[in-house]
């Protein structure tokens, strides 16, 4: 009998170490293939991918398991974040350009007077190539000449000068590449410039709407 009430009382106290274990168990809650709600210690695999909610002990949610999202809304997710990230990077872009505006220049006559400079040294850049070119193209007039020369004594050209002839063109060639690119940036100085020009107008006018907004009023 004693070993009885022994066993009885170590069970009972077993029990009581348990209890707060078995208490702290969570559920899971998640929908069939059926359509029914269903309560469970596990959520079958194959409905892993539809969600799910965790309830604790007394059967309130703890946390939510959001359904996978489809391929259509991974790509539309995606397509989204990528936005977000587009939107931001061009936040920051003008917020630099603005600040830039306003530590290099005081006034919009500043910026039409760097642009002046910087059109100016591009096009001497583009007037010494071209005087480059019309030197190399009489590079070329006066070896073809020699070479007609010796056409009309019945000789051979000269291989240095077909040669001069040869590498000649393809300097010509270069440069024209060159003053094509000089020109090209020209237009694009001053399209930036007039872009500059506009910004910090804008800016300007907000700080001038600034002001006049903080100032007391006239009366």
């Amino acid at each position: 009998m004693y070993r009885f009430c022994q066993s009885i009382a170590a069970s009972a106290l077993l029990l009581c170490f348990l209890a707060p274990s078995v208490q702290a168990a969570s559920f899971y809650r998640y929908t069939n293939e059926h359509g029914n709600v269903v309560v469970d210690f596990r959520v079958p695999p194959q409905h892993l991918s539809s969600g799910y909610e965790i309830l604790n002990e007394r059967g309130l949610v703890i946390q939510v398991v959001p359904a996978a999202l489809t391929p259509g809304q991974r790509n539309d997710e995606q397509a989204r974040r990528q936005r977000e990230v587009e939107a931001k990077r061009e936040q920051k872009r003008l917020q630099e350009w603005e600040a830039s505006l306003l530590r290099r220049y005081s006034t919009v006559e500043d910026i039409d007077a760097a642009r002046d400079r910087a059109l100016r040294n591009l096009k001497i850049r583009v007037s010494i190539l071209k005087s480059n070119r019309r030197g190399l193209r009489q590079t070329i007039e006066n070896a073809q000449a020699r070479v007609a020369e010796r056409e009309r004594a019945g000789r051979e050209p000269s291989a240095m000068d077909l040669d001069v002839i040869s590498e000649t063109k393809k300097e010509i060639e270069s440069t024209e590449r060159s003053i094509a690119e000089r020109q090209l940036q020209i237009e694009e100085v001053r399209a930036d410039f007039w872009a500059d020009a506009q910004r910090f107008e804008q800016l300007n006018d907000v700080v001038e709407l600034r002001r006049s907004l903080e100032s007391p009023s006239q009366r």
